[in-house]
């Protein structure tokens, strides 16, 4: 699969599912001001893996009009405990380099379970994603959202009473429909 089409894919979860559906009520103003960066990965490797969020990292403290990176592994980490595992490498390389306080995670994934949660729990689909993904943040930014957001506890309650409501058919359906063609 073409790097352009896993972005493409990318970008219709953003819009249909992240966007649509308002479960990051901060995410639109950076769609619309273009400032998501969307970097796909083929690699099939954790060292290499996080040898990408380094590059993302530096690419980050050098293009500030950049808001958040989401790294896209189009190919690798299928397997949801091998990303977990990634993500705890990453968030300890992230404090190894000194980008503590700097730049934080989100995570995604196509088979996202909640600790505690039924796979088919239509909840996991706040998470859940077409491709595995880092989603790097920066911090800064992500706390004046926070401050100018009212109740930014209630979001992921908010979002876990929304996606059980529309139920898991319904969810499946949003998450398929990024990989349709126009």
């Amino acid at each position: 699969m073409q790097d352009e089409q896993v972005i493409l894919h990318t970008k219709k979860w953003v819009k249909n599912v992240v966007i649509g559906l308002n479960l990051c009520p901060f995410a639109n103003k950076e769609y619309i001001n273009n400032a998501i960066r969307y970097q796909v990965s083929d690699t099939l490797d954790l060292s290499e893996a996080m040898l990408d969020l380094i590059d993302e990292l530096k690419y980050l403290d050098n293009n500030e009009t950049i808001s958040t990176t989401l790294i896209i592994f189009k190919e690798g980490l299928s397997d949801f405990d091998e990303y977990l595992y990634l993500v705890q490498l990453c968030e300890k390389l992230i404090k190894k380099e000194g980008y503590e306080g700097i730049y934080q995670i989100a995570t995604f994934h196509p088979e996202y379970i909640f600790e505690g949660s039924d796979e088919e729990d239509a909840s996991n689909f706040t998470n859940r994603s077409p491709y595995p993904m880092l989603h790097i943040l920066r911090e800064d930014q992500l706390e004046d959202a926070i401050e100018k957001f009212p109740d930014t506890e209630t979001i992921p309650e908010k979002n876990i009473e929304l996606t059980r409501k529309l139920g898991i058919n319904k969810m499946k359906q949003l998450l398929a429909a990024c990989f349709e063609s126009e």
